[in-house]
């Protein structure tokens, strides 16, 4: 077996800048070169894991197939390089501070005192090189900024990695150059002190990746190069681009993936980017015709919390030849001012969410979509409020979900009796992958052209096979259910053009090359 090498990418001025993209891009780039490439995204938050974290302050929670809820880089990595990640592929502090005090009160270290500095650090450095066995280059990136209280010891284990593995550790460093346009210059001296201060805790990079926000100059580089510590070869300048699909394109333009290969010791063939330059090409050409579709939401406040679903909606559209316009519609909003909100769209999608807020307005979309013929796709919750919509419709007006109302008579969906009392623990989220067998002559079996469907979940409220008459009598059949046969996994209308809903995340595991087929049958059932 090679031995794994492991390249570091960090960020500069402030986040947000692109750190994941550039990290998922040059995966793409080194897995077009036919090496094995694994990836990581290092975070610093207190958490266990990404579960907890507010969608509307830290984007989407995006879930492996093994069950871990995650940062949503991941979800970048697994598009970039149609690689699935794993519970090893994210590390945050409070898993491993968690683990490291529970190790002190076991007495592990018998009784020396437990620091920072070696324990955390090399904490750290073992998840790192779990996480990239049997990889070619395992990718590790570093979530906020380099100077950030909190990713000190993260920077300090990174540093001690390199020192420990010369020749088979690369730094890369992703910083921002703002545009002063009541001057109508570049400014490259927060760029410069970010990577003054990448140096002062002993970490030089191999190559500096300057996001600007307006076409550049040939002047960004030379000052970076001057200040920076490195030569101008060892620097790409990254504008806005029309499509994140774009970068890995542009990153190979500018050299630096071969820069790396070479400090890495690794060969450096001709990758094959053909694919690339086509899902570009899909991507970017002009289309004769749009589609417009609604999302009825409640986490309006980040567009990132949905990006998954962004992304699988862009990716069918541009395999339909269409152009895609989505625009957000507030659930609470159709609550408040009825179904008004949800006239003119081509198709009505209602994605995941946990809690009461915005569950009667999209109770609401589901009805008008089942009931005026409009294409329709539900995920997760959007399958749950589609049963209760046609419960409602076949004259049990009171129905609703143990979510909103955990005392309600009807509870079409409910916690299942032998999971009661353990929320609490966990005990009742099903996460991950889990299989369903699909409905002969189903339109789900037509679209996965299968019997079979593996998807990811991540909710824990089921549909209360009770009132299964009563769903089918509101205009919907269950077209997909577990092996065992207990649970609901897809739901389709009859008579309908489409009305699709499945309690998984589908949006997971969509591709820019290879759109998932429930996204894909949704855009085509418009067109």
């Amino acid at each position: 077996m090679s031995k794994t090498k492991y390249l570091f990418v960090l960020g500069g001025v402030l986040s947000g800048v692109g750190k994941g993209i550039t990290a998922a891009s040059l995966g793409a780039l080194f897995k077009a070169r036919g090496l094995k490439v694994s990836m990581q995204k290092c975070d610093p938050y207190l958490n266990v894991d990404a579960g907890t974290l507010n969608p509307a302050e830290h984007g989407e929670c995006f879930v492996t197939h093994d069950g871990a809820e995650t940062d949503l880089d991941l979800g970048h990595y697994e598009r970039f390089l149609d690689e699935e990640m794993t519970r090893n592929s994210i590390t945050l502090s409070g898993r491993l501070l968690k683990q490291l005090i529970e190790d002190e009160r076991g007495g592990k270290y018998l009784g020396k005192t437990v620091q920072l500095v070696p324990h955390l650090t090399q904490a750290i450095q073992d998840t790192i090189e779990q996480a990239g066995k049997g990889s070619d280059i395992h990718i590790v990136e570093l979530g906020g900024t380099v100077g950030d209280y909190e990713g000190l010891s993260f920077v300090e284990a990174f540093r001690e990695f390199g020192q420990n593995r010369p020749g088979d550790v690369a730094f890369v460093y992703v910083v921002y150059v703002p545009y002063l346009k009541a001057s109508k210059e570049f400014k490259t001296k927060p760029a410069q002190n970010a990577v003054r201060d990448l140096r002062g805790f002993g970490i030089s990079p191999d190559v500096i990746v300057a996001r600007v926000e307006e076409e550049p100059d040939d002047s960004i580089g030379r000052k970076v190069s001057l200040f920076g510590g490195v030569t101008i070869d060892q620097i790409a300048v990254v504008p806005n681009v029309d499509t994140v699909l774009r970068v890995p394109l542009v990153l190979h333009d500018t050299k630096i993936d071969g820069i790396l290969l070479k400090k890495l010791q690794l060969p450096n063939k001709s990758p094959q980017l053909a694919a690339w330059d086509d899902i570009v090409k899909k991507a970017t050409i002009n289309k004769k015709k749009c589609v417009k579709i609604g999302i009825v939401a409640k986490y309006l406040d980040n567009e990132d919390t949905y990006i998954s679903v962004i992304e699988a909606l862009k990716a069918a559209a541009w395999h339909e030849g269409v152009a895609l316009r989505y625009e957000w519609i507030s659930a609470e909003d159709i609550e408040k001012r009825g179904t008004t909100l949800l006239k003119g769209y081509d198709g009505l999608l209602v994605p995941g969410g946990f809690g009461t807020r915005g569950i009667e307005g999209k109770i609401v979309a589901a009805r008008y979509a089942l009931e005026k013929k409009i294409p329709y796709l539900g995920l997760c919750l959007g399958l749950q409020v589609a049963v209760i919509a046609a419960a409602r419709r076949s004259g049990i007006l009171e129905a609703t979900s143990g979510e909103l109302n955990a005392a309600a008579e009807h509870q079409v969906v409910y916690i299942m009796p032998d999971q009661r009392g353990k929320e609490a623990t966990g005990g009742t989220m099903r996460l991950g992958d889990y299989p369903a067998e699909l409905e002969k002559g189903s339109r789900v079996e037509k679209l996965y052209g299968s019997r079979h469907s593996i998807e990811r979940h991540r909710h824990r409220y089921e549909v209360n096979r009770e009132y299964e008459s009563a769903i089918t009598k509101g205009g919907l059949i269950i077209s997909g259910e577990s092996p065992d046969g207990r649970l609901v996994e897809y739901i389709e209308g009859y008579d309908h053009p489409y009305f699709v809903a499945t309690q998984a995340h589908p949006e997971f595991r969509s591709r820019p090359t290879r759109p998932h087929p429930l996204f894909q049958g949704f855009i085509k059932a418009i067109c």
